[in-house]
């Protein structure tokens, strides 16, 4: 087995799990409309590590397995009873509710994964990788380009057409309060001060803490109930 199998291992495993999610949860379940298209957006991250297009295949693939993982931890908390992230209860706990449109779901997902998720995961990959965070910047910018996919996949699956969604709906105004973008800027630098305060870890701990209660604040907002 070469050096890089070695490494893609963890990668086909964090993709085995979230393929038995999708196939064992109900389509309409909010988890599992966020599941399909982060499935798909780790499918595509696979590909290109086996095709050669990032750099180093090893920090691509310690970085995308750290951040999938989190995710999945939340949801297997969620299973077992035990207490999830704040950033991912709000979609655990309304993850059945009829009013919540799927494109809230989706939308609740990606605001926890990436608002939360990606810059624990940066520090994780640089703690397994002994590495600076300015090391990983240019995998952590190419997984961000291919998460720009996945929003982008969400508005073609999930968004209804222009004959449905007038200016006047609810969801208009919630789609334009957010942006991946901004929230990939905004993980980056809270990747980077996590990474300064690791020798201060009472302060990195509340630093962490309030991180998550403010993604989770915003995900609540996101799963308000709407009308047909």
């Amino acid at each position: 087995m070469t050096q890089l199998e070695q490494f893609a291992t963890p990668v086909d495993g964090v993709v085995a799990r979230m393929r038995a999610l999708d196939a064992a949860l109900p389509a309409r379940d909010g988890v599992a409309v966020f599941n399909r298209v982060y499935l798909a957006v780790t499918e595509a991250v696979d590909r290109h590590i086996d095709s050669g297009r990032f750099t180093d295949a090893r920090a691509a693939i310690t970085l995308d397995v750290r951040f999938a993982e989190r995710y999945l931890a939340a949801v297997d908390a969620a299973a077992q009873g035990r207490r999830p992230p704040a950033c991912w209860r709000p979609l655990l706990q309304f993850r059945r509710h009829p009013g919540v449109r799927p494109l809230q779901f989706a939308l609740a997902g990606i605001n926890a994964h990436i608002g939360h998720d990606l810059a624990l995961a940066v520090v994780d990959a640089c703690r397994t990788l002994d590495c600076e965070p300015a090391e990983l910047e240019d995998e952590f910018d190419r997984v961000g380009d291919l998460l720009v996919t996945l929003e982008e996949r969400v508005r073609e699956d999930l968004m209804p057409g222009p004959d449905l969604l007038q200016i006047a709906d609810p969801l208009t105004h919630l789609l334009g309060s957010w942006s991946l973008d901004r929230a990939r800027d905004a993980t980056w630098a809270a990747a980077r001060a996590l990474w300064a305060l690791r020798r201060l870890p009472e302060v990195a701990e509340e630093f962490t803490d309030r991180l998550d209660a403010a993604v989770g604040f915003a995900g609540r907002m996101m799963l308000t109930p709407l009308p047909d």
